[in-house]
C-alpha cells in the first residue's frame, strides 16, 4: 500500500513571541519490512533563523528549529509518500510469562531496539499497582505473552470509552485508568504500564492511521489524524508486536510508522521553549491518501 501523507500544525499566539527552540518529530520513517519513506517535505511558516535535523536514539527523524525575530503565529505543513509493507505475523512463537523473564534476563542488547528500555518507568508512565492488577487478569485465560497482550488490547477497547475531552496531553496515566475514559494516548500509556507491571517489555509508537468514512459518507478534509499505539516484546522469536488499543486490532496496512519511544514524552509532535506574553491556540489536520 502506497500513501500519500499531508500533515498541518498551527500555532497562533496571542502576542508576538521570540527567542523560540522547538524539536519537531513528524516524518515518517523508514523501517525494514514495515514501510519505506519514498519523499518527504517540510514546509515552515515563518522560515527559522536556524534549521538542523538529526536522529534520535530511537531513530527517529528530528528537526530543530531556532527563531530569533518576534513572530504571532507558527505553521508547519509535512508532506510525505510512503509505502507501507507490513504484514501480520499468524504463527505464535512468543513464549509464556516465565519463559519471557528467563529471555529478558539473558538478552544484553542495549542498541535502540533492546526490551531493556521499555521495563520500568518513563516520563509519563508510573508502575501503578491497580493497572498491573488489570492486566494480570489478561494472564488468566492465555497462554503466550503475544495471547496475553492481544487480550489486554481487546479488553481496553471494550471497557474504556472514547472521549477526547475527558484528559489532556499531561493527564497522569492512574488518573486516565480511573476515569476509564481519553483518547489513544491515554489507552497507549495504560496498555504499556500494565504490561509492564508484569514484566513485559512495552513502548509507544506514534504516527498516523488512514480512517475510511461510513459507507456512502464522502471523505472528509483533514479528517485523518496522528495516532498512537503499542510494541509489545514477545520474545527472542517473535521480536516486537504491535497492538492498537483504540481499535481493538494489529496495527496494519494503515499504520503509517512516525517514531517509537518510551512513552509519548518520547516523540511528540512538537516540544520546546519560546519567549511569550500570553496563551496560544493550536490546530491539526491529517489527510492519509491511498496511492492507486
Amino acid at each position: 500500500m502506497r500513501y500519500d501523507i499531508r500533515l498541518k500544525l498551527e500555532y497562533a499566539y496571542d502576542a508576538p513571541v521570540s527567542g523560540g527552540r522547538h524539536l519537531v518529530r513528524v516524518f515518517p520513517i523508514t523501517l525494514p519490512g514495515i514501510q519505506r519513506v519514498i519523499a518527504s517535505s517540510l514546509d515552515l511558516a515563518p522560515q527559522p533563523t536556524e534549521h538542523s535535523e538529526f536522529a534520535d536514539f530511537f531513530g527517529s527523524r528530528v528537526v530543530s528549529l531556532t527563531y530569533r525575530q518576534p513572530h504571532d503565529k507558527l505553521e508547519i505543513a509535512m508532506a510525505a509518500r510512503v509505502e507501507v509493507t507490513r504484514r501480520d505475523a499468524t504463527i505464535d512463537f512468543s513464549p509464556d510469562l516465565a519463559g519471557l523473564s528467563a529471555q529478558l534476563a539473558a538478552n544484553w542488547d542495549m542498541s535502540a531496539t533492546a526490551p531493556h528500555h521499555y521495563t520500568g518507568p518513563s516520563p509519563r508512565i508510573s508502575i501503578d499497582p491497580a493497572i498491573t492488577e488489570y492486566a494480570r487478569q489478561s494472564l488468566s485465560n492465555t497462554r503466550t505473552v503475544k495471547e496475553a497482550a492481544n487480550d489486554l488490547c481487546l479488553r481496553i477497547h471494550e471497557d474504556f470509552a472514547y472521549d477526547g475531552d475527558a484528559t489532556l496531553v499531561d493527564t497522569p496515566v492512574a488518573e486516565a485508568f480511573s476515569l476509564r475514559r481519553g483518547v489513544c494516548q491515554d489507552f497507549a500509556h495504560i496498555m504499556i504500564a500494565g504490561l509492564r507491571g508484569l514484566g513485559i517489555p512495552a513502548g509507544y509508537v506514534s504516527g498516523f492511521l488512514r480512517t475510511i468514512p461510513p459507507e456512502g459518507k464522502p471523505r472528509l478534509e483533514g479528517a485523518d489524524a496522528m495516532h498512537a499505539w503499542v510494541k509489545v516484546w514477545c520474545g527472542e522469536e517473535a521480536g516486537w508486536i504491535e497492538f492498537d488499543p483504540t481499535n481493538a486490532i494489529r496495527a496494519g496496512q494503515d499504520h503509517i510508522v512516525i517514531g517509537y519511544g518510551r512513552d509519548y514524552s518520547d516523540v511528540a509532535p512538537i516540544v520546546g521553549v519560546l519567549r511569550s506574553a500570553g496563551g496560544h491556540e493550536a490546530s491539526q489536520a491529517v489527510d492519509v491518501l491511498e496511492v492507486a
